[in-house]
């Protein structure tokens, strides 16, 4: 890996860390719904002043359908499960959580993408797992049904990540990441939309918020969407599917520190040890095999 690409990486995890951050402040205020559909909407927006002042031709090489598609997997459902997970777990929680999209990528390449299952990528899943659960558990959040459906929420966003990675390097891995973004957002925001009509209309929110509301929003959508996703798929191009889906794993790490620091949520030594197994699983999952 290139220190560039490097670079990328470790720029992608800290604001992605945030984005769950912003979630937090907006998700109990607005609602699912809402949160998820305004995040991808303003990230679309945001795409298209990018790609428009950046002169890129609008050519999606016969792609167009495939990245909707794509975004909607990528984008539109992960968002609507983590506005989920939001309401009921700490930021820090939903980062660690995160951290799980490698093995549910071994899962899904195994199972559907004739990926080779090896021993050490069998016992990561279940040691990532136990981890997980460790940290559902011993955490200073109550274990309760709450806590179990924002993990459940986390993990079902987290399949959706690994069926993501392989569909992304078959169908646009070779697509300019700037359009393969605007589809994604633009396919993410055409299923929303007709779920954020009904919802405004027979559930609206109690309030809209104020400032720090539609600040978080516009960090949410503009920089951990928009400008993410022009970094995602710029790595998926560099340095494949696999290595790029270990961004997961640095993004614990800001996520727990921007939560605890400027949310003042608790940290607890389940932190250490759930992070510490999911590491030690992630290690087995994505280390080289040998020749």
């Amino acid at each position: 890996m290139t220190p560039i690409a490097l670079a990328r990486l470790l720029t992608l995890a800290a604001v992605w860390g945030a984005s769950f951050l912003f979630m937090r402040i907006i998700a109990p205020v607005l609602g699912t719904v809402p949160t998820a559909f305004l995040r991808v909407s303003i990230a679309c927006l945001g795409l298209v002043a990018i790609v428009t002042l950046a002169r890129v031709r609008w050519d999606f090489q016969g792609k167009l359908g495939a990245c909707l598609v794509l975004g909607m997997i990528n984008s539109g459902i992960p968002a609507t499960f983590y506005a989920v997970a939001a309401q009921v777990l700490p930021a820090g929680y939903s980062a660690i959580f995160n951290a799980t999209t490698p093995l549910m990528g071994v899962l899904i390449g195994a199972l559907f993408f004739r990926e080779a299952m090896t021993l050490p990528k069998l016992c990561g899943i279940f040691l990532g797992l136990f981890g997980v659960g460790i940290l559902s558990g011993a955490g200073p959040v109550a274990l309760d049904w709450a806590l179990m459906q924002g993990a459940l929420a986390c993990l079902a966003a987290t399949t959706c990540y690994g069926f993501a990675g392989y569909l992304a390097r078959r169908w646009v891995s070779d697509l300019d990441s700037r359009l393969s973004a605007l589809g994604s957002m633009l396919g993410a925001t055409l299923l929303l939309t007709p779920l954020f009509a009904w919802s405004a209309i027979t559930q609206p929110p109690a309030s809209w918020g104020g400032w720090q509301v539609w600040g978080s929003l516009l960090g949410l959508g503009l920089v951990c969407t928009a400008f993410a996703y022009i970094l995602y798929f710029r790595l998926l191009g560099e340095i494949g599917p696999v290595k790029a889906t270990t961004v997961t794993f640095l993004i614990p790490a800001f996520g727990v520190l921007w939560g605890a620091w400027l949310l003042d949520e608790p940290l607890s030594m389940a932190h250490l040890y759930g992070g510490l197994l999911i590491g030690v699983a992630l290690w087995l999952v994505l280390r080289p095999a040998k020749r």
